[in-house]
């Protein structure tokens, strides 16, 4: 999974560490370990080590909990959580599909900097009412600190932040169109991207320091994103006004069940011969089933000639099929929610048109960016 490394599951969600979380592990631990020893001399470099490296993972598992806020609320609306993976800005949790509604966003966006401000709340409270050593009293305080700059940080309305989320959500509700949701919210991400770049890069220019070059390195990470996320909206919102019609292959693998096997060998090899699977149809036309070359070696070929192709296809789901009046956005959710190549396409009648293949939807898209205006 683009080189980072499963740890484990946490609820039943995969969890995932990117090679650069080992970075900012052992920058972090090296921060407090030396304000530590600074700070409490007589300690020797053990402890101030080891409470630093504390100090480090429990911030990790501060972000981890803001993530599995986030999944919580997505497990509740039926959306499947397909990893959480923690990497060098923090932490990313993927889920399966979008929310249905703009609450329903609204409530996956806000969910993660509530977790970190109820953690910065809780840790608060225990500093101040439970009497503690001074350096575990620092942790602690320090923990409440970055579970508020989490929150805070996060709630930035743009792209890929939760703000950004959150603003895309109430765009969606005033527009009634997701996507318009998130070229907005995208926009504005790639503005504070900007902004931050901007940060960095001038006094570095100007006067040679280096002070916000952090800055400089965040706002490129929101820029890339932000501009991701806007064309894949630009792009969801071509699919979404074009019919799966448009893009079907009419010289697609159709067989008749009353084909012998005899003649459905004859067929695939001569009519289909880039083939190995094949959509079944009965005498008026409508899907049955499928059917593949690999299936014909069940039978000896001296039976091919009395034997029926509808003994040997097998039933398909009507999740595995597509009417040819859904959007091609629909299409393309389908074929990547079940990691198909290809989807069946239904007429109005019931009639089988042919065959949708993920490959076709990309040379069309091609096809349409290089016609001209």
């Amino acid at each position: 999974m683009n080189g980072t490394i499963r740890v484990g599951n946490l609820f039943g969600i995969p969890f995932y560490i990117a090679p650069s979380w080992f970075l900012v592990l052992g920058l972090v631990s090296w921060s407090y370990t030396s304000g530590l020893a600074t700070q409490f001399p007589a300690w020797g470099s053990l402890l101030p080590l080891l409470l630093g490296l504390t100090t480090a993972l429990l911030l990790f598992a501060s972000v981890l909990a803001h993530e599995l806020g986030h999944s919580f609320v997505a497990i509740g609306q039926g959306i499947e959580v397909k990893s959480i993976t923690l990497f060098l800005f923090g932490g990313l949790a993927s889920l399966e599909k979008e929310s249905k509604t703009p609450s329903e966003a609204f409530w996956v966006a806000i969910a993660g900097p509530l977790v970190s401000l109820l953690l910065f709340g809780l840790l608060t409270t225990i500093n101040a009412s439970v009497p503690l050593l001074a350096p575990f009293a620092a942790v602690v305080g320090t923990l409440a600190y970055v579970n508020l700059a989490l929150a805070l940080f996060n709630l930035i309305p743009g792209l890929p932040l939760d703000g950004g989320n959150i603003l895309k959500a109430l765009v969606w509700k005033i527009t009634g169109n997701p996507e318009k949701g998130v070229v907005f919210a995208s926009r504005a991400g790639q503005f504070i991207g900007w902004l931050a770049i901007a940060s960095g890069l001038i006094p570095l220019l100007l006067f040679g320091s280096f002070g916000n070059f952090w800055n400089l390195i965040l706002g490129w990470f929101l820029l890339q994103n932000a501009t991701r996320t806007a064309q894949s909206a630009t792009l969801q919102s071509i699919l979404k006004s074009f019919k799966v019609a448009e893009a079907v292959n009419f010289d697609s693998p159709i067989v008749s069940a009353e084909l012998s096997l005899r003649e459905f060998a004859d067929e695939s090899i001569l009519d289909h011969g880039k083939w190995e699977r094949f959509l079944v149809t009965d005498l008026e036309g409508q899907l049955v089933g499928t059917m593949t070359l690999d299936a014909l070696r069940v039978v000896p070929t001296s039976r091919w000639a009395e034997t029926q192709v509808r003994e040997l296809m097998q039933p398909i789901e009507a999740s595995a099929m597509i009417q040819s009046e859904q959007s091609l956005l629909e299409a393309v959710k389908i074929l990547e929610q079940q990691q198909r190549s290809a989807l069946p396409v239904i007429g109005e009648n019931g009639i089988l048109v042919g065959l949708l293949e993920k490959a076709a939807v990309l040379r069309w898209l091609q096809k349409r960016a290089q016609a001209p205006a």
